[in-house]
């Protein structure tokens, strides 16, 4: 199989794959630039990056939050020229500053999730910035295409993440139980259907599947079906350049499918995760008072649900998995050792460029 790059509004990466921004902090400059090193669009997340352990005003938590943003892609940029994605989640209190923030520090591509961006094109009006909404149906990305229509304006791609993802999921418990029926692929057809009248002649709005990509055969069957790209994570978190403990690591490597769990999570959003003895002790009520520096995301229920989310997956990310959430995707249990970035890449390629 031909090979096709990925095009996302003025830019070009050769490789149609996209490594996601993983919160908290995994997506750090490292592991972007070994993706963008590697020809792919790697994205840097915005979740947690500052100093999270102590009290914070909310003026406070904007600025440590705007800072170390900074102090990521000025880092990022020391390493690679080439241009990068940043990843922002809606539901964040301080979603706008992030993402002026990432712009006037050289972010071309903003990838915005966790919620609907009905005013994106307002917040960043440079047609050069790409930006790319995060979907879980084709009904939400014909809500933002009718949206847009008033800023003259079209993503310039989306990202299309089915139930098998990692992390935080756009889909009810309910549906989770039938995954079958809101299956990537039949989101990834519907999608096709709604933009394609979207599209010019000189310029198509790319779609990116994700969720339960593993194999370089798995991409280019999604390619097949009308996708322009992949994105994936859970993944890249087991490579050399990815900044979590090595506990966190080995966590993935000793996972098994019947270890996998779907929690709801203090922002009422399904969640998934691999069990550990956190999850055990917050079933039977014994984990401390949360500790939270701000209320950051406005529906979070922390003291309901009896932890902070961001907490905890600090805790994982610095090693502490025990006392952490330990996010991960559908096909976890079939991670068995650490590659390189450029290893895992030149894998996929392989199994990719060998597809019917």
């Amino acid at each position: 199989m031909k090979i096709p790059p990925l095009v996302i509004g003025d830019y070009s990466f050769p490789i149609p794959l996209v490594v996601g921004g993983m919160g908290v902090r995994i997506s750090g400059p490292k592991l972007v630039a070994a993706v963008l090193n590697a020809k792919c669009l790697g994205t840097l997340t915005t979740m947690c990056l500052g100093d999270m352990t102590r009290p914070m005003t909310k003026s406070e938590f904007v600025a440590t939050s705007r800072e170390a943003l900074q102090r990521e892609i000025a880092t990022l940029r020391a390493h690679t020229d080439r241009p990068f994605a940043v990843n922002i989640m809606g539901a964040l209190s301080n979603a706008d500053d992030l993402i002026i923030t990432a712009v006037e520090a050289g972010a071309r591509i903003i990838v915005y999730g966790a919620g609907i961006p009905r005013t994106l094109p307002a917040v960043v009006e440079d047609r050069h910035v790409a930006l790319v909404p995060v979907i879980s149906s084709a009904r939400l990305a014909e809500l933002i295409l009718k949206l847009w229509k008033r800023y003259d304006r079209v993503p310039d791609a989306f990202i299309i993440e089915g139930p098998l993802a990692g992390g935080h999921l756009g889909f009810s418990f309910e549906q989770l139980e039938h995954a079958e029926d809101f299956s990537l692929e039949k989101i990834l057809a519907e999608t096709l259907r709604i933009v394609r009248p979207y599209e010019r002649a000189d310029r198509k709005i790319p779609l990116i599947a994700a969720g339960g990509v593993y194999t370089g055969d798995d991409i280019g069957r999604l390619l097949s079906l009308g996708a322009s790209a992949v994105q994936m994570g859970t993944r890249f978190v087991a490579t050399a350049e990815c900044p979590v403990a090595d506990t966190f690591k080995q966590a993935y490597i000793n996972a098994r499918t019947e270890d996998i769990r779907i929690i709801k999570t203090p922002v009422g959003m399904p969640g998934r995760v691999l069990a550990n003895t956190f999850l055990d002790r917050l079933e039977h009520g014994k984990i401390p008072e949360p500790v939270c520096s701000f209320h950051c995301i406005g529906s979070c229920e922390r003291d309901k649900a009896g932890f902070c989310i961001a907490e905890r997956l600090v805790n994982s990310f610095e090693g502490r998995t025990e006392e952490g959430l330990i996010f991960c995707g559908a096909n976890v249990a079939r991670i068995n050792r650490i590659m390189s970035v450029q290893e895992l890449v030149d894998e996929l390629m392989t199994g990719l460029s060998t597809h019917p």
